[in-house]
């Protein structure tokens, strides 16, 4: 029979979810390979053709890899809490987890659909209680840990309660917050249990603390920076405001040089490596204390441009300095308090990428430069963040370029300080130069005076050396329904765990998914939702980043209810060989992920360092959008006659997007077009050839440009096989590339060209047992070399052109051995499994079988030519083509050339003067 793809596919579908024939479990007798794909988050509208490109790719790599004999592990789960769900129930008043799980089951038809080797068996959703039971209680390691820089790594909180009741503070080296105490064990020992708890917060890795959010009143909740844009929520578009807010925190510094040097050692794209590097911020230089005049207090300023202090003509810090209410003289408070106000509505991405606004408002009070005494004015501007070190800087206009222009728009004095070059107030660092007006310095080159002065800060007890980061710790608290509950309840007004027994702590009904009325996140809805009917829970929820920091090691053991992942599955499966996924996520999941991975490791439960050996970004595919051109009448009305694309320039028109799903070929369909929208169902149309074309042009999938393609209506029409080898066959894996349905039916002809070299012309299955051809084994050897190259190196593309062409030759070979043929079905086997299932059945093998069968072995000998067919040149034209053995002599080659009847008849009876014969290449007679 002809190509049924339906049938074939739906029947081999069931066939692995009866049969669960892609799950596996630890076997120590094979080798591990670890594929995963970034899990998707289950929206409404489902999949469209661009979404399954990483996974078409991973599951084609994990499929060779279990030819290869590797023991596979594939599998697939949903991020499946998140702020779409919560708004559309703040909307309908519809639970989340009825939204969330029709779109489940809606992602699933459609995966399940495009026949992906997926082990569900391990299926994880991060909203289900029993995988955030395990969310919940990681938190609860990382509250029960701090950072020991001395061991450099993370260790119960109880080795450092002993340090302070045996040595107190003497000797402890630890990320912790700025103001912690100084004590003896005595000390420690007074203090009461509620001081010892506030204590140990500001070193605990998951902590309470205030901190500058991104506040959307209209959501009711915290934003993460990506969520922002513009001073309004992506979602939405409500403005956001800066504010001070108590928030659970990760303390991710204290992994920042890990983070940094951990990048050395995986394989990823080295444009997101730097990503992450520029994020962490590495900087070198040192911590100096600027008194405050007439005050006790001080500001303390990280630079790392020490040698440029005697440079420093006035001080910024950030509108949130906890010192501007205090420091501020009473005829400069207006001002100040309308600066800040403006501040709160620019979102800290904002202020940090606006470099050619220039604002800011003096305090009134002024700092004492410690080396030279003299007082320089302290500002606040909107550029610094309380955030980012010290939230302070030292400015010296000669030195940097941001501090020169605001200088200069504030009328503040500018001190050169070198004698090297300086271009537009920058000094160039790069240029040797002596230092002038610079005190102690004066003379010197640029290491001896940085030396100098750190050594002289430090004796006088005004600064010291210090490596600092740009990356913060990660806020871990967002004020919505949606997210996995905080395993905490406060006493006293300080947080402590549930017991580990209570695990999980559920979601509590509430009325609405809304704040209060008083302006409490929606859980403070929650009746009678209280610990041990007493103390208040937390009603923050954590943000989404918490259930994907961890999931991957979720699958190695997915059902295991008493341990997060047994040492079992750890020990096998270790970490993540192949990682398919978005570079969005380079600052965000994947930075987290990987501070969750060391620390995991620290505490004994993870095997690796790095998480994920090696990543792949897989290229965006845009829309191809089709357009239509709707004639503006003479009175400047839109009116309802529509001209094809190329005589648009005879009349004044204006641009439509159209559906992409009712054109072919960008040729509309004039009755679709009608049903498509009442607006146009009386519309008329000015063709060109009696059809109708539609203007094209490449933008991103979107609803909005009616250019999303559905891969449900790929597969009615072609079949899956057919849509993961065009997914593959648009272009190389990591670039953007646009959709373009046209291009589909070449693939689908190639795989009805496949099958027919398995049948008769009446349709009938028939294969031979003979020995094959020289041609045949080297076709197909050819064939085995590149697929495994191409695969090996992630160019998929090529590899579908490969095929091609082995079809064809086998086809022109007249090709139906089963030697052939069943190896060629192998290599085939990981980009279109369904119908080579069938045919591998077909071919008498047991069914589902092939997916235990191994990779055909490459044999060079096959490719090894015995002949060549040589051009022939008289007196330099080309006249014939002759085969020789490569092995003959010249002599007996010349000797046969001039007999042949072909070079007689250009010879017209002469003699050769010469014949010139370059083996393998060429061969010219000259009369």
């Amino acid at each position: 029979m002809d190509y049924q793809f339906k049938n074939i596919e739906k029947k081999w579908q069931q066939f692995w979810a009866d049969n669960e024939t892609y799950k596996v479990g630890v076997d120590e007798s094979k080798p591990k390979y670890y594929v995963l794909d970034m899990f998707p988050y289950p929206s409404g509208a489902g999949l469209h053709v661009g979404h399954p490109l990483g996974y078409i790719a991973s599951d084609i790599f994990s499929r060779y890899k279990r030819l290869k004999g590797f023991n596979v592990l594939h599998p697939m789960g949903y991020d499946s809490f998140g702020l779409p769900a919560e708004q559309y129930a703040i909307q309908t008043g519809q639970h989340p987890a009825i939204t969330t799980e029709t779109n489940i089951n809606r992602y699933r038809e459609q995966l399940d659909n495009i026949g992906f080797s997926f082990d569900w068996s391990k299926e994880v959703r991060t909203s289900s209680p029993d995988y955030y039971k395990w969310t919940q209680w990681i938190f609860m390691q990382l509250f029960n840990s701090w950072y020991n820089t001395e061991s450099d790594k993370a260790e119960h909180i109880s080795t450092l309660i002993h340090k302070f009741e045996t040595v107190g503070t003497e000797g402890v080296k630890a990320v912790c917050d700025d103001d912690t105490r100084k004590m003896l064990p005595s000390d420690w020992s007074s203090l009461t249990e509620e001081e010892k708890q506030q204590e140990l917060l500001k070193y605990r890795l998951a902590f309470l603390k205030e901190s500058t959010v991104n506040w959307c009143a209209a959501l009711g909740t915290v934003l993460a920076n990506d969520e922002v844009i513009g001073g309004f929520s992506e979602r939405g578009g409500h403005p956001v405001e800066q504010k001070k807010m108590m928030q659970w925190s990760m303390r991710i510094t204290a992994y920042a040089e890990r983070l940094l040097q951990g990048l050395d050692t995986i394989d990823w794209p080295e444009p997101l490596k730097e990503m992450q590097r520029n994020w962490i911020g590495k900087s070198v230089g040192a911590m100096v204390d600027f008194q405050l005049a007439n005050a006790n207090d001080k500001i303390q300023v990280f630079t790392t441009r020490v040698d440029t202090i005697y440079g420093v003509s006035f001080l910024v810090i950030a509108p949130e300095h906890e010192l501007v209410s205090k420091i501020t003289t009473p005829d400069r408070k207006e001002e100040i308090e309308l600066y800040i106000q403006q501040t709160k509505k620019k979102s800290e991405l904002d202020r940090m990428s606006d470099t050619k606004t220039v604002s800011g408002a003096f305090t009134g009070a002024y700092a004492v430069n410690p080396m030279n005494g003299e007082q320089v004015p302290v500002w606040i501007a909107d550029y610094v963040l309380a955030g980012y070190g010290t939230g302070a800087v030292m400015a010296v206009p000669s030195g940097d370029q941001r501090d020169y222009l605001f200088a200069s728009h504030f009328n503040l004095p500018i001190v050169p300080i070198l004698d090297a070059q300086v271009l537009d107030g920058q000094a160039d660092p790069t240029k040797e130069g002596k230092y002038i007006n610079s005190g102690i310095i004066n003379g010197l080159g640029y290491q001896e005076a940085v030396t100098k002065l750190i050594t002289h800060l430090e004796e006088n007890g005004q600064g010291y050396a210090k490596i600092n980061y740009r990356m913060r710790d990660a806020i871990f608290g967002r004020q919505r329904y949606w997210g996995e509950p905080v395993p905490v309840y406060f006493k006293n007004g300080l947080p402590y765990l549930i017991d580990e027994s209570e695990l999980p702590l559920l979601l509590p009904e509430v009325d609405k998914y809304l704040p209060t009325e008083t302006g409490e996140p929606p859980l403070g809805r929650a009746k009678n939702w209280k610990y041990k009917d007493q103390y208040e829970y937390e009603l923050s929820t954590m943000p989404g980043w918490a259930g994907s920091s961890w999931y991957w090691f979720r699958y190695m053991d997915a059902n295991n209810n008493k341990e997060f992942v047994s040492s079992k599955a750890i020990n096998y499966w270790q970490d993540v060989d192949l990682y398919i996924g978005g570079s969005e996520h380079a600052t965000g999941h994947l930075l987290y992920s990987r501070f969750w991975n060391k620390f995991l490791k620290d505490i004994g439960l993870a095997k690796e360092e790095e998480p994920f050996k090696k990543l792949i970004n897989q290229g965006m595919i845009q829309g191809r959008s089709n357009f239509v051109y709707r004639i503006i009448g003479e009175d400047g009305r839109a009116t309802n006659k529509f001209v094809s694309c190329g005589l648009k320039n005879d009349y004044q028109t204006t641009a439509l997007h159209v559906d992409v799903n009712i054109v072919e070929n960008d040729v509309l369909n004039l009755d679709k077009f009608r049903n498509w929208r009442e607006e146009f169902k009386n519309a008329e149309f000015i063709l060109e050839e009696g059809k109708y074309l539609c203007g094209v042009e490449v933008e991103k999938m979107s609803k909005s440009k009616f250019n999303v393609v559905n891969p449900d209506d790929l597969i009615e029409r072609y079949g899956a096989d057919t849509l993961r080898m065009y997914e593959m066959f648009l272009g190389p894996l990591e670039q953007s590339k646009p959709w373009n349905t046209n291009g589909i039916e070449g693939v689908f002809k190639f795989l009805r060209k496949y099958w027919k070299l398995f049948h008769n012309d009446a349709f009938e299955f028939v294969v031979s047992d003979e020995e094959p051809t020289k041609q045949e084994l080297k076709s197909l050897h050819k064939l085995i070399k590149k697929v495994e190259e191409d695969i090996e190196r992630f160019s998929f593309n090529t590899s579908v052109s490969s095929f091609m062409i082995t079809v064809n030759e086998l086809t022109d070979l007249k090709c139906n051995k089963k030697s052939i043929l069943q190896d060629l079905t192998l290599l085939l086997s990981s980009y279109a499994p369904h119908i080579t299932e069938e045919i591998w059945a077909l071919l008498g093998n047991e069914a589902g079988t092939l997916s235990k069968a191994l990779f055909p072995k490459f044999n060079p000998e096959y490719l090894v030519e015995s002949e060549f067919n040589y051009p022939v040149s008289i007196n330099g034209k080309t006249r014939a083509n002759i085969s020789f053995a490569l092995d003959l002599d010249n002599a007996e080659i010349e000797k046969q050339i001039l007999q042949s009847e072909q070079v007689q008849k250009y010879l017209e009876g002469k003699t050769p003067k010469k014949v010139i014969i370059v083996k393998g290449r060429i061969i010219n007679v000259v009369v």
